[in-house]
């Protein structure tokens, strides 16, 4: 399946519902152009969900983490909403990169997400160990 992109504005944050394999090839291309385009749009704040998105790779996590350090420089920034737990395996690492923040903003809701780049809001952020801990004690 090829990986399918719908834009949402919620709050003035541009929300990106992804959907298919955000893998090395045309989908990840895909995704790069379309954060280029927001990006060169003047938009620095983006949230994008990744619930319906079946695989990612390495190269899908270089073109967010790269995303997510343009958007910061603009003044904005990159969050994920619903990471699956097929997905942690692929993420985790990513929380190792010296200087990447991505990982730091992932959330459960999509509301959480938008929240966090407001300030003064309440803001529930997403654990990724804790997710994974709680995962193994229920499989247990």
């Amino acid at each position: 399946m090829s990986l399918h992109i719908v834009h949402r504005d919620q709050e003035g944050i541009e929300i990106l519902d992804l959907r298919g394999r955000l893998v090395f090839g045309p989908g990840n291309l895909r995704l790069h152009e379309e954060l280029d385009q927001i990006v060169t749009a003047g938009k620095n704040r983006v949230v994008i969900n990744v619930s319906d998105v079946s695989e990612m790779d390495d190269e899908a996590l270089s073109a967010l983490i790269s995303a997510s350090a343009r958007l910061r420089k603009a003044g904005g920034g990159l969050a994920l909403v619903d990471l699956r737990p097929s997905h942690i395996e692929d993420v985790l690492p990513a929380r190792l990169i010296p200087g990447s923040e991505l990982f730091k903003e992932v959330f459960q809701h999509e509301q959480d997400a938008i929240d966090s780049f407001f300030p003064g809001r309440r803001v529930q952020r997403y654990d990724i160990l804790e997710y994974i801990r709680s995962t193994q004690r229920s499989m247990d």
